[in-house]
């Protein structure tokens, strides 16, 4: 029995290393890919984005006195230089609608999203001239823009890319305020995000309006959180309203990823020795209480056949949907067993006590990582029923009785010996 036991343990600490190697292979494959395909989906979509508050400056041109030397002489010389002040926003209006697509790059899903963006800003012209550059700070460079909006008092103005900024000018007399209107559609990647500006800045009578048509919603780390959250049909109005805020954190949204196969399988595979070992310990505890001779290499086959699922899942869910691959590569694991316990036992103990087991202990433990904060529990349960079941099974046996040696079968009478007769 002893040598049984050590050997059953071997094979399952050679089957939880194969897995572990198994699982950094996935792991590595998904994150060196990674690498390249979010490059490349940034590329043909947009990368991740950041919408700064535009701003508003007044040009004029002031005569300074420069003192320069000249053959050994000092000369005092009159330089024009251009004086940029800068106006205050006095009020923010800013909507943003979001339409999420996930898309598909080997064994990664990315979040991608469309943008529809609008503002309409109020700047006071506190400035002694009258031409006023108005600036918006494009969110991404590698981003595509269309619809694009930018108007001054309802009043379309020409505008120009100066270095990331699309520039227009317009005559606001000292003292009037005007009212920008910008807006635009774009695509982005990952999360979004609404900078006021500067470290720690100062922001009077604002407003967002954010709608997603998306249900689960988060925020990238250092944001602030809407002032208001409303469910809708299709996902969330939310709102950020703010009459004097001064603070260093932005507006932001971080799009819901939807389930990674790669770290998926890779998560299950590093899983697996706990699924196996619940597995070994009933067929162990059921096949010795009932008497049954199952030799180490059957642990090996059942084993191999546990670690089929995995293998299967790994590289399935490169061609089909993750929940096609589980479905395969379940159906698949069930099948060696129950096929190769029915030659092994009987087909009654393969098609009840070893396919509920495996269907439980395999199938139904690796699905709970499909409910990410459910898995830690479900393993939980399944350890308190496993338990239960165990100490019922195994309330009257003897075990001292069972697992005792067994004594050397008596040899074989010798023949009698043959006497001749004359």
């Amino acid at each position: 029995m002893a040598k049984r036991i050590a050997a059953i343990v071997l094979i399952y600490l050679a089957a939880s290393v194969a897995w572990g190697v198994l699982g950094a292979t996935i792991f590595a494959r998904t994150y060196q890919a990674d690498r390249a395909l979010r490059g490349q989906v940034a590329a043909s979509w947009g990368s991740a984005q950041t919408q700064a508050a535009p701003t508003a400056v007044v040009e004029r041109t002031v005569v300074r006195e420069v003192e320069t030397t000249e053959n050994g002489r000092t000369v005092v010389r009159a330089v024009p230089e251009t004086v940029r002040d800068p106006l205050p926003l006095e009020q923010s209006r800013v909507t943003a609608g979001f339409d999420l697509e996930h898309r598909q790059k080997g064994l990664l899903w990315y979040a991608t999203y469309t943008i529809d963006y609008r503002g309409r800003y109020r700047f006071r012209n506190t400035a002694a001239g009258d031409s006023v550059q108005f600036a918006l700070h494009f969110p991404s460079k590698d981003a595509v823009y269309d619809d694009l909006v930018f108007t001054v008092d309802g009043r379309p103005v020409p505008t120009a890319n100066e270095n990331g900024l699309l520039v227009g000018r317009a005559r606001i007399p000292a003292g009037d305020t005007a009212e920008l209107a910008v807006g635009y559609r774009s695509q982005g990647l990952g999360e979004w995000r609404y900078d006021f500006g500067g470290e720690v800045a100062q922001v009077r009578d604002f407003e967002l309006r954010m709608t997603t048509d998306f249900e689960r919603i988060d925020f990238p780390a250092s944001t602030l959180s809407p002032t208001e959250k409303r469910e809708t049909k299709d996902g969330w109005a939310l709102t950020w309203r703010y009459t004097n805020l001064l603070s260093g954190q932005a507006v932001g949204m971080t799009m819901p990823e939807k389930l990674q196969p790669g770290p998926l399988a890779a998560r299950i595979s590093l899983f697996a020795p706990v699924s196996l070992l619940f597995f070994f310990l009933l067929i162990f505890i059921l096949t010795t209480v009932r008497g049954i001779e199952l030799h180490p290499m059957n642990y090996f086959f059942l084993a191999a056949a546990f670690f089929a699922f995995h293998l299967l899942l790994a590289y399935l869910v490169d061609h089909v949907s993750v929940h096609l691959a589980f479905a395969i590569a379940s159906a698949t694991s069930v099948a060696l067993v129950v096929s190769y316990l029915r030659l092994a036992i009987c087909p009654r103990f393969a098609m009840r006590e070893a396919a509920l087991a495996q269907v439980v202990y395999l199938v139904l433990f690796s699905y709970a990582f499909f409910f990410q904060g459910f898995t830690g529990l479900a393993v939980t349960i399944g350890s308190v029923l496993t338990l239960f079941f165990v100490m019922q099974t195994t309330g009257r046996v003897r075990w001292a009785t069972l697992i005792a040696p067994r004594p050397p079968a008596p040899l074989p009478p010798a023949p009698a010996a043959m006497t001749r007769v004359a």
